[in-house]
């Protein structure tokens, strides 16, 4: 068969292919799920009785504020990380909302031991809150292999460690208003660990899962 036939018979029989929405279209669809899940959530658990005194504390108005920006971004970025035509860099779109939702935490570190002494640094132990934000993690983890389906795998640990940092930020959110945390020490170990420990998992096996889910589209294709 001639090169020119082989060209049309290819062209002949393949189908139209659909675009994929814009990465801020996409990442606006995939937040509402993911507010709307975490809503539910905080609606079926309660607010904290004391929601309105913490958010009278500028540093834990400022940290769920920060948290929430930071999902955003996160989010954003990694929708531009799954398209083989945007740079690397956006991976750093999310980096300084991270640092100053850290930087509120000592803040509030800080605040607790002006207004309590040492007592408001006492470090005890919050298992709830790791597994909050964890298991949150899995099913808006799926929700977001699953938008990121068609993605590129030029760069799949990036694009889920922003991805998994969007998803355990938004944790945070609904876990900071369910959830009772006196110190802003216990805050920091608890939500911030669980944050790095849900980015650096799904980096590697949500990484390595949108790598392979990457490939099998593309042979169906």
């Amino acid at each position: 068969m001639r090169t020119e036939d082989l060209v049309t018979a290819m062209v002949r029989e393949m189908g139209p292919v659909r675009r994929l929405r814009p990465p801020l279209v996409r990442a606006a669809l995939w937040l509402g799920f993911s507010v709307a899940v975490i809503a539910a959530l905080v609606l079926y658990s309660g607010p904290r009785a004391d929601l309105a005194e913490r958010l009278a504390r500028p540093w834990e108005a400022a940290q769920i504020a920060l948290a929430a920006l930071t999902a955003v971004l996160a989010a954003i970025a990694a929708f531009h990380l799954s398209l083989p035509d945007r740079s690397g860099r956006w991976a750093l779109l999310p980096l300084p909302g991270f640092a100053l939702w850290v930087a509120s935490l000592g803040w509030g570190c800080v605040a607790d031991f002006v207004r309590l002494g040492p007592g408001g640094l006492a470090l005890g132990t919050s298992w709830g809150c790791l597994g909050f934000i964890l298991g949150l993690s899995v099913p808006m983890g799926g929700a977001m292999l699953l938008a990121l389906r068609h993605a590129a795998p030029i760069r799949p640990v990036p694009t889920m460690a922003a991805g998994t940092l969007s998803i355990a930020m938004l944790a945070s959110v609904g876990l900071s208003i369910t959830h009772h945390l006196d110190a802003a020490i216990m805050v920091l170990v608890w939500h911030a660990g669980a944050v790095l420990l849900a980015v650096a998992v799904g980096a590697t096996a949500g990484g390595r899962a949108l790598a392979r889910q990457s490939a099998l589209v593309q042979a169906e294709a």
